[in-house]
């Protein structure tokens, strides 16, 4: 035996308060809409930008180019999504919502304003601290593994 706490071990924490953090989240687009958490980042991402490629959701939300496809492709037959080819370079797709795509954020963003507000309230005093906390220690840490 060594001496190492898995409990008190920061990436398994931060992995831990994730994972249950998105999961009490999840359950409004999934009961909702019968999207996964991959769909449902897809689907908040391209709510920011009109058209997104896979590769630049594939950069900012941390799921890799195979999976980004997957739920792309999924969400195009579920109809929340188009998919174009880029005429300048055929190899990109880009990706943007339909009206039905639309009408869901429409639906979940209030929904997810009120998520923030309530951990933001369990976090209390300490919310503002902690945010600027993670956002530092994401900026430091950066893409490691890549």
């Amino acid at each position: 035996m060594t001496d190492f706490n898995l409990s008190s071990f920061l990436p398994y924490q931060i992995s831990e308060l994730s994972r249950r953090v998105s999961a009490a989240f999840s359950r409004h687009y999934r009961e909702r809409y019968g999207i996964s958490v991959a769909e449902w980042r897809v689907v908040a991402h391209l709510s920011q930008d009109a058209a997104v490629s896979v590769r630049e959701i594939h950069e900012r939300v941390g799921l890799d180019k195979p999976k980004v496809s997957r739920a792309a492709s999924r969400l195009e037959a579920a109809g929340y999504i188009t998919k174009v080819v880029n005429e300048k370079d055929r190899r990109l797709v880009e990706l943007s919502l339909t009206p039905k795509g639309e009408e869901m954020i429409e639906v979940l963003a209030p929904i997810a304003a009120a998520y923030q507000q309530e951990l933001d309230e369990l976090l209390g005093e300490h919310a503002v601290e902690f945010r600027a906390q993670v956002a530092a220690l994401t900026e430091k840490v950066g893409d490691r593994d890549e």
